[in-house]
């Protein structure tokens, strides 16, 4: 296979991804998978608009993207790389736990989230995963997150 079209392969849309993840708007935080590979790393995007709805309340006048979302598209962006692995096509990623989150720059509308995963350990269905999101190259959240597969 030539490495251009192996590249296109680790590239996800959002219609891919929606083929993937259970998750729809206003619940799905992931717009792109620029790369991947199942099982251990895959990297996204997501474009943050001024018309997502939790910036309504949290807070008029300064909105601010809640840590909790931030955590849960690092979990989205690790639940695709996860999901496109054969023996869990079809089935839902879900959370075991979160440690070490670490929220070290806020998220305003108009960022650009880089959204990175690695998978640490896997045992069966059950697995750990180290993410991070960057704005312009900046950390903005880190977390330690336990999942299962159902």
């Amino acid at each position: 296979m030539d490495t251009e079209r192996e590249r296109k392969l680790n590239k996800l849309d959002k219609n891919e991804i929606e083929n993937i993840l259970p998750h729809r708007d206003p619940f799905l935080f992931v717009d792109e998978i620029t790369d991947f590979i199942p099982g251990e790393y895959a990297k996204g995007l997501k474009y943050v608009s001024e018309d997502e709805y939790y910036f309504k309340g949290h807070f008029p006048g300064n909105p601010i993207m809640p840590g909790v979302i931030l955590v849960e598209t690092i979990a989205q962006v690790g639940a695709v790389m996860m999901l496109t692995l054969k023996k869990f096509k079809g089935k839902i990623a879900l959370f075991a736990g979160i440690e070490k989150a670490r929220f070290k720059r806020i998220v305003k509308p108009g960022d650009i989230l880089n959204i990175e995963v690695k998978i640490v350990s896997l045992k069966l269905n059950v697995g750990k995963g180290i993410g991070r999101v960057q704005v312009d190259g900046e950390l903005a959240c880190s977390a330690e997150l336990l999942f299962s597969i159902v």
